[in-house]
């Protein structure tokens, strides 16, 4: 088989030169450099004098006419060479390196420059050879296929050159494979042979077993060629429904593990859901806890400022109840002494203060005591009047807020119930009633305090106004007291007539002449008929001032009487006409409730029929979406060919073809699905809105809230007289406070209650 190397006509790998005999006898050198000639298909390799095997060469040999003539430049080995100088039956190795002509003969000095030598360049690796079957069989007798590979080196020269080199060429792995093909397919069937396949499928060390029995035995046979089995390896082994089936569990068993590794990920992205849901609960308790805080803050601060206006308010109440009690003790009281010794030492100081301002000149002590008194029943009149009044309004606002606050914790409660309600679309009627009626209320809250305000604003004119009538009482009394005054002067007068008389009784006993007597007798009747007719003209002129003070008295009280009760009239009218509008708002959501209610009913008794009854029940649009909804669900539980038929039937309905039924019914679908999809960006948008309008609640119920602290704690405080200035043009009183522009004829402040200038 190796007898495939010949000699010819071929080109000198060395030279180039053509040589053109094909005989080997006769021409087995080249003409020009003496290099021996290879056959046309198995050429030497010789470039620039590097002795270099092809790829798939294993060893190269040719031979010289003369061992000198192949140095005509340098000689260069490469490392990965093994190069071999044959002359006679010595084999000399020449090592890796560049030689010249005299060195290298000096170095290999058995070597004869002149006479023939044959050549032999092998690999320094191993030169892998590979070997497939496909018809191996098991002790099954079942075919496996198997692919080898064995790494092949020279390892003996001179064995080697014997079966090798009988002419110049080159050993392939074809040449190789053709040699040891059927001794490694028989080991390889020997060993498989006698082993079944799932044996060796269960054996992890047969690769390794296989591999030595097959260098083992090659070792032993490549040995007599001068070869050596460096490495045996083992490339594949198998069979191939089996290994199908090996296949099919491995994609199973892949199926399966992506199915693991799909539920790991889902568990991951479970746990990192749950761990962003832990963080957005975290948080909203935080933002929870937060507003809370605010919340408690802002309730704290409303209700510090209610405790201070309420202790303002329970403070003026009491500096108006202690007032009304010291002047209380003061009229009691019988005297100065009496009255400090009841421990109202204060008002009469103040008092008599006042008393001492007005300059009234009064005769005695007792008088003066009187006029104390007097002033002091005055006063305490004005204050019980004053506290009634700010009673009876304080008890009206304290019922209507009770009601309010009564009314908004049943819309409250309402929420609550009906953010209950399984079904979505009465949910949303009824949050949005409750949310109307809670807007409603809180705009009731606000009128509320709005006419609240007004009250208050009445309270202070009624105030005013009391102090004005306590002002007109005491100029009564100024002029009670003046007619007093002139009643006591005429009894002085007549007190003088009756010192005359005396007189003249004392001149009679004393025996005056007649004729002084009867003159002095004409003097006195002459002065008393003065004096009576002077006392007479005096005593119907203080009548008179005394019936017409007394009919002043009798009109000014009746006027003040009369402007208490239109007061009264007024509040009472507004509470009432209150009441009215907060039974009828009541009753509205009340009927609201019920309406709801009924429809919440209707509807889960709707809910409870069959699809038919529904449909027949629902309203138009309702039915038709419901009827839509059916046919949707029947569709979809429709295998591929009932919906292919359905169409044709629909196209034979409607004389079009099934591809345009198919577009129809597709484009339906996509109808459908984007109306959904508009509904749900529908419901999603309504729902921001109401938390939009619940926030907006909130923030008005607590603007509400401050509001009315505020209003509360202004109502309970002092009157400072550091108000900033009015505007050009409008009325001002002393201390700065505006005049309502609606009340222009009012002559004092609503505020302090001072006179207004004109």
């Amino acid at each position: 088989m190796f007898k495939m190397f010949g000699a010819g006509g071929v080109r000198c790998p060395r030279c180039g030169q053509r040589n053109g005999g094909t005989d080997s006898g006769a021409q087995p050198y080249c003409g020009g450099c003496g290099l021996s000639l290879g056959a046309p298909r198995s050429e030497p390799v010789l470039q620039e004098n590097r002795w270099v095997p092809a790829a798939d060469e294993l060893a190269v040999y040719f031979g010289v006419r003369e061992l000198s003539g192949i140095f005509t430049k340098t000689l260069r080995v490469p490392a990965t060479t093994r190069a071999y100088i044959l002359q006679g039956e010595t084999a000399t190795e020449v090592t890796q390196g560049e030689y010249e002509l005299e060195g290298f003969f000096q170095r290999l000095n058995n070597l004869l420059r002149d006479q023939h030598a044959e050549i032999l360049i092998t690999r320094t690796t191993p030169l892998p050879v590979e070997f497939s079957f496909s018809d191996l069989a098991t002790a099954e007798h079942l075919k496996v296929a198997a692919r080898f590979t064995v790494g092949i080196k020279v390892e003996q020269v001179a064995p080697f050159a014997q079966h090798f080199m009988t002419a110049p060429g080159t050993v392939t792995t074809r040449h190789l494979h053709e040699l040891l093909a059927p001794m490694v397919r028989q080991i390889a069937a020997e060993f498989i042979g006698s082993r079944s396949l799932r044996e060796m499928n269960a054996n992890p060390d047969l690769r390794p077993q296989l591999d030595e029995r097959l260098q083992a035995a090659l070792r032993l046979r490549l040995a007599e060629f001068g070869l050596a089995a460096v490495q045996v390896e083992t490339l594949a082994l198998r069979h191939d429904k089996f290994d199908a089936n090996r296949e099919r569990i491995g994609s199973l068993w892949l199926v399966a593990d992506e199915r693991h590794v799909q539920l790991e990920h889902v568990k991951q992205l479970d746990q990192l859901y749950d761990e962003e849901e832990w963080q957005a609960i975290w948080r909203a308790e935080q933002k929870a806890r937060t507003d809370y805080r605010r919340a408690e803050l802002r309730q704290d601060a409303t209700v510090d400022k209610a405790e201070l206006a309420l202790r303002e308010s329970e403070r003026l109440q009491a500096v108006r109840a202690r007032e009304i009690d010291l002047y209380a003790r003061v009229v009691e009281s019988e005297s100065r002494k009496h009255a400090f010794d009841k421990g109202a030492g204060a008002a009469v100081a103040e008092l008599e203060h006042e008393l001492a301002k007005k300059a009234s000149q009064h005769a005695g002590a007792v008088a003066e005591w009187e006029h104390v008194r007097r002033l002091a029943q005055i006063r305490m009149r004005t204050e019980l009047e004053v506290a009634q009044q700010a009673g009876v309004e304080e008890r009206a606002l304290a019922r209507q807020r009770f009601t309010h606050g009564l009314h908004l914790q049943q819309i409250r409660n309402q929420m609550e119930q009906a953010l209950a309600i399984e079904d979505a679309s009465a949910r949303r009627a009824q949050t949005k009633r409750l949310q109307q009626a809670e807007i409603d209320a809180q705009r009731r809250e606000a009128e509320f305090e709005a006419e609240h305000h007004q009250a208050r604003f009445q309270g202070v004119a009624l105030a005013n106004l009391a102090r004005r009538r306590e002002a007109e009482r005491v100029q009564e009394w100024e002029e009670e007291l003046h007619l007093a005054r002139k009643r006591e002067l005429a009894r002085g007068e007549g007190g003088k007539d009756a010192e005359a008389t005396a007189r003249l009784d004392e001149l009679r006993r004393g025996g005056a002449s007649a004729e002084a007597l009867a003159q002095h007798e004409k003097l006195l009747r002459t002065i008393e008929a003065d004096g009576i007719a002077q006392r007479q003209a005096n005593a119907v002129a203080i009548e008179a001032d005394e019936q017409r003070l007394a009919l002043k008295l009798r009109e000014h009280e009746a006027q003040w009487q009369q402007e208490l009760r239109r007061m009264e009239h007024e509040r009472e009218e507004r509470f009432a006409r209150w009441r009215h509008e907060y039974d009828t708002l009541a009753a509205q959501q009340n009927h609201a409730a019920e309406l709801a209610r009924i429809e919440i009913e209707r509807i889960q008794a709707v809910g409870t029929l069959s699809d038919t009854g529904k449909i027949a029940l629902a309203d138009t649009p309702n039915a038709q979406a419901l009827a839509q909804l059916m046919k949707t669900q029947a569709h979809a539980g429709m295998s591929p060919e009932q919906l292919q038929a359905l169409a044709g039937v629909v196209a034979a309905e409607n004389s079009i073809s099934q591809l345009d039924a198919m577009r129809l019914a597709q484009q339906g679908v996509a109808d459908e699905r984007s109306r959904t999809d508009a509904q749900q960006d529908k419901d999603r948008q309504h729902q921001l809105e109401l938390l939009k309008l619940q926030n907006a609640t909130h923030a008005n119920a607590l603007a509400a809230q401050m509001q009315l602290g505020v209003g509360v704690a202004q109502a309970g405080a002092p009157v400072h007289h550091h108000h900033a200035a009015a505007p050009a043009g409008a009325r001002v009183c002393v201390n700065g406070h505006p005049v309502p522009a609606d009340r222009p004829d009012a002559k004092f402040c609503a505020e302090c209650g001072v006179p207004l200038q004109r």
